[in-house]
């Protein structure tokens, strides 16, 4: 999804209803006059309250910019923390733990934690006292089952963070907490690091795939183009190889990966793989399987690791893959 086309849909949704009426008659009156603190001040106050439209069909009003902002899902954290949101809680992945991209962030921003994925604590939820709450339609740290909860605390807004990429998800957060500014310039910077790596890496011939590889008897995920993996190497200069949908072995299909079995693998052509949730001397695994010695990137002695972070995307994880690649090809 294009984040502006995203932008101006959420934006078209936005309500400003407070103080209208006197910053345009304060308008009228300082044509020629620098705005003053109070006239910020009731600029900003204009703004508010909005309406934000939740990814499972409903609105939630927000009444005023948020000071305190809990998230239960630990996979919208990471942009929340990129667009400076002032996150005081979340929810963290399995083991009770933040992902490693981002950790240190939280830590210094001293955000408390809540549960480990699959867990859920209502007073935890009130003994943080947020006035906004973040939920999650998609993934392992998904509650909407508790939204009603949620809701009778602090205003809720739902999210799908696997519908969309990191940028897009940034600009929804910036309309809901008023830091659309700071999302902008967060995606702008980003932007900028890719243009740079792209003009200073030799992209090798041929086609490329990224792989999830978990061996045999297992489904080994594989990256299609248009999903967030394959637009980021595609906007460095690779050309992603897409692989066959009629491989997939799940019920529902996806527009980010294919789940192919092992014997699958084989089928590949691309000339370069990389190798998600691996760094260099991980992936190996894949380029020493003997099953797979005559796979093109393999014979080719081009498989590399995407970065041990790379399964989840966002602001930090993708960074880390664009220096990495810029490492790699400069």
């Amino acid at each position: 999804m294009n984040i502006y086309a995203s932008a101006r849909r959420r934006t078209a949704a936005l309500i400003g209803l407070v103080l209208a009426g006197a910053l345009a008659l304060a308008g009228c009156a300082a044509t020629a006059e620098e705005p003053t603190s109070e006239e910020d001040a009731s600029a900003a106050a204009a703004e508010w309250p909005r309406v934000f439209e939740n990814a499972d069909g409903t609105t939630t009003e927000i009444p005023a910019q948020p000071e305190r902002i809990l998230s239960t899902a630990v996979s919208v954290t990471g942009t929340l923390l990129a667009i400076d949101a002032p996150v005081v809680a979340s929810g963290s992945q399995v083991g009770g733990v933040w992902f490693d991209q981002w950790a240190y962030i939280a830590d210094e921003r001293d955000v408390a934690n809540l549960w480990s994925v699959g867990e859920f604590d209502l007073e935890a939820v009130m003994a943080n006292e947020p006035d906004l709450i973040v939920v999650a339609t998609s993934g392992r740290d998904a509650l909407t089952d508790q939204v009603a909860d949620l809701q009778s605390i602090a205003p809720t807004i739902v999210v799908d963070y696997g519908a969309q990429t990191w940028q897009d998800l940034a600009v929804e957060l910036g309309e809901a907490t008023g830091l659309e500014a700071e999302a902008e310039d967060t995606i702008a910077d980003f932007d900028a690091l890719v243009s740079e790596t792209a003009d200073t890496i030799t992209v090798p011939d041929g086609t490329a795939n990224v792989i999830s590889f978990n061996g045999p008897g297992q489904d080994n995920p594989i990256a299609r183009a248009g999903g967030s993996h394959a637009d980021l190497l595609e906007s460095l200069g690779f050309t992603v190889e897409d692989p066959d949908p009629a491989w997939h072995t799940q019920a529902q299909e996806r527009a980010d990966f294919v789940w192919a079995t092992y014997e699958n693998l084989l089928q590949l052509t691309s000339e370069t793989t990389f190798i998600l949730s691996a760094d260099d001397e991980t992936a190996t695994g894949f380029a020493d399987d003997p099953v797979l010695a005559n796979v093109p990137s393999v014979a080719a002695g081009q498989v590399y690791g995407l970065g041990l972070n790379s399964f989840r995307m966002d602001l930090y994880s993708s960074t880390e893959i664009v220096e990495h690649v810029r490492d790699l090809f400069s």
